[in-house]
């Protein structure tokens, strides 16, 4: 079997482990109240590339464990970070905020239901993020220690803070600084915690959660130029969403700011930061690089 076969083949079973996860760990769409409930299927459970998920579950193969509680913490961890991700894509395209119809390739939440709803969908599925990883079978110093990543990555100093930084810049000149900053906070935020999350489960020390950190961070950055890259080169059909929505809204992105070279440039060399990164871990990080390699190649 090829490399890359046997890579693909990863990110099935775990794209399949991520789905079984999120069906155990939602409320069932019937339940009172069933329309949010519902809704709240709806906005998790609508396909996407699953890649915060991804990185927990490949952050957490960097230790020889395989007993049940590291299994049981790594799905939470996984479905908690999918729950904060799903709940800010369903307020991104709220009218008040980016104003969106289309969701991977799905009508949005509130055009699927409605304004309120799609309102109360994002605040259930923050908390729920919360509750899954609070119920957790595992040690309590790693709950806290996951629920504590996951709640400085979404407020104001991480998700939360880089949307403000993003609907405060429409019509602005950000320079590169700023730029990287608002992505760092916006996207970076999230993916750095899916792979903190699986660190914290796989028990590694300070030095293996620096190397990590140092990944993550390059692989953050990397992801948000080639989602600008995207924006300004693929279609909607390709992307699942409106195409050309930044240029159209006047934001700020790699392109506008430094063109599409630079932009590739810039993410291609992330990418082999990222990669460098993991060094120390030997083949045990083999589908973190992977996962690098998935982000940068989007689209091609």
């Amino acid at each position: 079997m090829s490399h890359t076969h046997s890579f693909d083949d990863w990110v099935r079973v775990h794209g399949q482990r991520t789905e079984l996860a999120l069906d155990h760990l939602l409320d069932l769409a019937n339940a009172n109240p069933a329309r949010l409930h519902e809704a709240m299927r709806y906005a998790a459970q609508g396909g996407g590339k699953r890649i915060r998920p991804l990185l927990v579950y490949a952050a957490g193969e960097l230790s020889n464990d395989s007993g049940e509680e590291k299994k049981s913490a790594l799905d939470s961890a996984a479905v908690a970070i999918e729950c904060i991700h799903a709940y800010s894509l369903v307020h991104d395209d709220l009218p008040c905020m980016d104003d969106d119809d289309l969701r991977r390739g799905r009508p949005t939440v509130h055009k699927a239901y409605d304004e309120a709803t799609a309102l109360l969908v994002g605040d259930a599925l923050q908390t729920r993020a919360f509750e899954v990883l609070a119920n957790t079978q595992c040690a309590a110093d790693m709950r806290l220690a996951m629920i504590s990543a996951l709640a400085s990555a979404s407020g104001s100093r991480g998700m939360a803070g880089g949307q403000a930084i993003d609907l405060e810049s429409v019509g602005k000149k950000l320079d590169l600084a700023g730029l990287k900053q608002m992505h760092a906070m916006k996207t970076g935020a999230l993916l750095s915690c899916s792979v903190q999350m699986g660190g914290i489960v796989a028990k590694l020390n300070f030095t293996q959660m620096q190397h990590l950190q140092s990944y993550s961070k390059a692989l953050g950055l990397a992801f948000q130029i080639v989602d600008d890259v995207l924006d300004a080169t693929a279609d909607s059909q390709t992307l699942g969403k409106t195409a050309g929505k930044d240029a159209a809204n006047d934001k700020p992105t790699y392109v506008t700011l430094m063109g599409l070279d630079y932009a590739q440039k810039a993410a291609k060399d992330l990418q082999e930061k990222a990669i460098a990164s993991l060094e120390s871990f030997g083949a045990q990080a083999q589908a973190l690089k992977d996962l690098a390699l998935l982000v940068v190649n989007r689209g091609k």
